[in-house]
């Protein structure tokens, strides 16, 4: 059943809300919707208080591993750990405190998807695919929604459609999908993208990108029969939105277990 999964978003150091299409190695061009007073281990309290386990952790260029590792440290095993993780480190992360690590830019060197990759990783986790999310963020193009990494910049080889799926799926226990085009921009989200992932995926995977109030959680449920579950961030009044409240989405999922 779709549930409500936070997110805990850094930036050179900080908690952060971000126009995921202006994420690049140039700060001038950066958008960004909040900027939190609070450190991450804050919000990781705050979701451990309220049993939102899988939330993730994702560290957005260089200068957020110390927020990361205090994230991790305030809920031992409750958060998953994305940005930067590659085969030498995805281990240690696992020992620092992540449930499960996220894997993205690492699979696709000169920005070409590498089996031999994803299977590197898994050694590193003594082959555990319930320790591994692979995240198959995209931009939408001609029709087609291409995974993308490096902050989102960098198109590669890879679709994201049935195929595709079918593929990663014996090797991850999870996928997460930003739609980059939309994160940030709380115009709603990419409905037909949510369709296609309930009806592709086998395995659980998280969308995030565009919701913008509590009936989305309502509107990915239906379009998914409940197979997607959805990420909430730049709406969200923690993270200095004003159309949805974090209790709220609290509520949602308490209400959708008890049903």
């Amino acid at each position: 059943m779709t549930k409500f999964r936070p997110c805990i978003d850094l930036h050179a150091g900080q908690v952060k809300q971000i126009v995921g299409g202006t994420l690049s190695d140039q700060d001038s061009q950066l958008r960004t919707n909040h900027t939190s007073k609070l450190p991450a281990s804050h919000f990781a309290n705050l979701y451990r208080e309220h049993g939102l386990n899988g939330a993730h952790v994702i560290m957005l260029g260089p200068g957020n591993e110390a927020a990361a590792r205090e994230a991790l440290k305030t809920w031992p095993g409750g958060l998953q750990l994305g940005g930067g993780v590659i085969a030498e480190n995805a281990r240690q992360w696992i020992e620092l405190g992540a449930e499960k690590v996220i894997v993205t830019s690492y699979l696709f060197p000169e920005a070409r998807f590498s089996l031999d990759r994803l299977k590197a990783v898994l050694v590193t986790l003594d082959n555990d695919v319930g320790k591994l999310v692979i995240d198959l963020s995209c931009r939408r193009t001609g029709g087609r929604w291409m995974v993308a990494m490096n902050k989102w910049q960098t198109l590669t080889d890879m679709e994201v459609n049935p195929e595709s799926i079918k593929l990663l799926e014996p090797y991850c226990s999870e996928f997460l999908i930003h739609a980059a085009d939309n994160e940030g921009l709380q115009n709603g989200i990419d409905k037909e993208l949510v369709i296609k992932l309930g009806q592709w995926c086998t395995k659980p995977v998280i969308y995030a990108g565009g919701a913008r109030d509590i009936q989305d959680l309502d509107l990915v449920r239906d379009l998914s029969a409940g197979r997607v579950d959805l990420t909430i961030g730049s709406a969200l009044d923690v993270f200095g939105g004003s159309s949805v409240t974090f209790a709220e989405c609290v509520r949602w999922n308490q209400q959708q277990s008890s049903q």
